[in-house]
């Protein structure tokens, strides 16, 4: 996500933003509310084309609407926003506005959430912050790629010039290349690439960097650099890897409560008795899907309450309904509390 201009008073205002992924739009599913005021460019009929033919001419205007409805197509890689027409074209009526990847849009509320305005750095942060590294590595030479959406970017290459009998020259090899990846902040290495090589510098890295090679994962492939890193990718690896990043918090938390449940420990779920452990303030993390967050907004103002729960010092967790664990808290009411100590 990229935030291209934010104009907020207070908690009020507008805020200018480009989708960079399909999880982005997933985003924007719980960010955008009816009653919103949303202004994205679009194609409507010419004012000059004749209603009834059925080749109109097509312009692309910029058009504000109301928000009435907000619909994820994750097959379709776009987020369709209906509502009325409020500004940008003479004639009113309804339209839908269908946002992608790479489209800019302006969303105004009369009232921004701490959550929502949360799911936004988390967003951006997201996009600024490799998750997956892949380094392709041979003999006296490796190529750094870091994971985006739409691929793999190169964005280092490290060239050695010695023979394999050079062992000192080869260290300061594999020093460089450490160097290298000592200046990004990642989640995950994957080190891959023909014969021993992989293999020889992640033990250095072990040596060297303990913590840095608990994240790397080996694979083999007969290249390095951009054929390197497609074989990385037609073997599964990195798919793994993104799967696990997205759901890896949220189950530890699921399986803290529910084995705290099973013990008829400290634990609660269903709204009632998350809002009585409020009460004798034992919250010490609040658990929330984000389908029950937006169910529960058209009823209550449960994003006050959120707050609330902040300020007396617990950490608010919103789930994605989407992976296994936040269904799981889905079939547990949508809302739980891991407790400072037990009520009973």
């Amino acid at each position: 996500m990229r935030v291209v201009e934010e104009r907020l008073k207070g908690s009020e205002g507008e805020i200018k933003l480009i989708p960079e992924s399909v999880e982005d739009l997933w985003h924007l599913k719980y960010i955008i509310e009816p009653g919103d005021v949303v202004f994205s460019l679009t194609k409507r009929a010419s004012e000059s084309s004749d209603k009834l033919r059925s080749d109109k001419q097509m312009v692309t205007v910029r058009l504000g609407i109301q928000v009435e409805r907000v619909e994820f197509h994750k097959f379709a890689n776009r987020l369709r926003i209906t509502g009325r027409i409020v500004a940008g074209v003479e004639d009113s009526g309804y339209h839908t506005l269908n946002i992608t990847e790479g489209k800019e849009l302006s969303i105004i509320k009369e009232r921004w959430s701490d959550e929502q305005l949360e799911r936004i750095k988390t967003a951006v942060e997201s996009s600024n912050r490799p998750e997956v590294l892949i380094l392709t590595i041979e003999e006296g030479e490796a190529s750094l790629g870091i994971l985006r959406q739409w691929g793999v970017d190169e964005v280092a290459v490290v060239k050695g010039s010695y023979g394999k009998d050079r062992g000192n020259s080869r260290r300061e090899f594999f020093g460089e290349v450490y160097s290298v990846l000592k200046g990004y902040d990642f989640g995950y290495l994957v080190i891959a690439g023909p014969g021993f090589t992989k293999n020889d510098f992640y033990e250095f890295l072990k040596e060297k960097d303990p913590e840095m090679a608990d994240k790397a994962i080996l694979t083999d492939t007969s290249s390095i650099g951009v054929r390197g890193f497609l074989e990385v990718l037609k073997r599964g690896v990195v798919d793994r890897i993104v799967g696990e990043l997205r759901i890896k918090k949220d189950a530890e938390y699921m399986d803290m409560l529910l084995e705290e449940i099973a013990k008829d420990g400290k634990a609660v779920y269903g709204i009632d008795e998350v809002k009585r452990a409020y009460e004798y303030g034992a919250l010490e993390v609040l658990l929330v899907a984000d389908e029950f967050l937006r169910q529960e907004r058209e009823k209550w103002d449960i994003d006050s309450f959120l707050r609330d729960v902040e300020n007396m010092g617990a950490k608010v967790v919103i789930m994605s309904s989407e992976f296994e664990p936040g269904k799981r808290l889905m079939a547990l009411g949508g809302i739980a509390g891991l407790l400072r100590f037990s009520i009973g």
